[in-house]
């Protein structure tokens, strides 16, 4: 859907995009081409998408012969989604935050353009359901927390909660121009393959990253509320340095200091 047929589309329904649901829609035919490249889609696979909106990314998905549940907020939109019906089309009318996603077929292939107001809650959501990856268009600077290493400026307690379910398996930048309306910033279609999460407990797990990147700039020791002395002995133990602080221990290192901790009698 180029720029043409988007007015004349949202002026048939009566629509304005609305800047408080992140309603910026894709105008460049190339960019929807290489998010379906990027998400490898075949034939009869199921493929959630959130947030469909006038439904460019909804026909190339049925295009490549993807069996496509398509989620969409907006009452207007989501009934104008039904112009694609070739029978591989399921449209519902939802909040993504509140809709049933492990009623859908397992490990369901995720491809969107993300609300960005609300891309960690629906993250938080994907990653509790069963899917086989996700590819998502996000603002560029949250793909860099995403994709970040131990030891950058970017690796935060998001670049863990990412790496904790999911392995990054490519990325493009898109720029403003790709849009209507334009939005201010660079965004980037990311793809995430699940993996098996560490085996540790994910509720201790992010309690302590999330208690430590709060306080980033503190070292570990002196962040988690705990014994300095025993705090620093499994650092060490660990492999990582006594003065660590939380963006420049690996996933690996943050799931055995999970570990550790919770076998000591604190």
């Amino acid at each position: 859907m180029i720029l043409s047929d988007l007015i004349s589309f949202l002026k048939s329904v009566d629509v304005r995009p609305r800047k408080s649901l992140s309603q910026n829609f894709l105008v460049d035919p190339n960019i929807l081409r290489k998010i379906v490249d990027l998400a490898e889609i075949e034939p009869g696979e199921p493929v959630l998408e959130i947030g469909a909106g006038p439904g460019s990314l909804t026909s190339a998905l049925l295009a490549k012969g993807a069996r496509v549940y398509a989620v969409e907020l907006d009452p207007i939109f989501a009934g104008a989604l039904e112009r694609f019906q070739n029978g591989n089309l399921n449209v519902f009318q939802a909040d993504i935050l509140k809709f049933p996603i492990e009623k859908l077929p397992k490990n369901i292939k995720v491809v969107a353009n993300l609300p960005y107001h609300i891309t960690s809650p629906i993250l938080e959501r994907l990653f509790a359901s069963s899917f086989s990856s996700i590819t998502i268009m996000v603002q560029k600077e949250v793909a860099d927390r995403m994709a970040s290493a131990p030891g950058s400026k970017d690796f935060g307690s998001l670049s863990v909660f990412v790496q904790f379910y999911s392995k990054i398996a490519g990325s493009f930048i898109v720029p403003p121009a790709c849009f209507y309306p334009q939005p201010k910033i660079d965004s980037t279609v990311i793809r995430l393959n699940s993996t098996p999460p560490p085996e540790v407990d994910p509720v201790k797990f992010f309690g302590f990253v999330h208690k430590a990147f709060q306080q980033r700039r503190k070292m570990i020791t002196s962040s988690l509320g705990l014994p300095k002395e025993a705090v620093r002995n499994v650092l060490v133990s660990i492999g990582a340095r006594p003065d660590a602080r939380p963006e420049t221990l690996s996933l690996d290192q943050w799931a055995g200091l999970t570990e550790k901790l919770a076998q000591l009698p604190l």
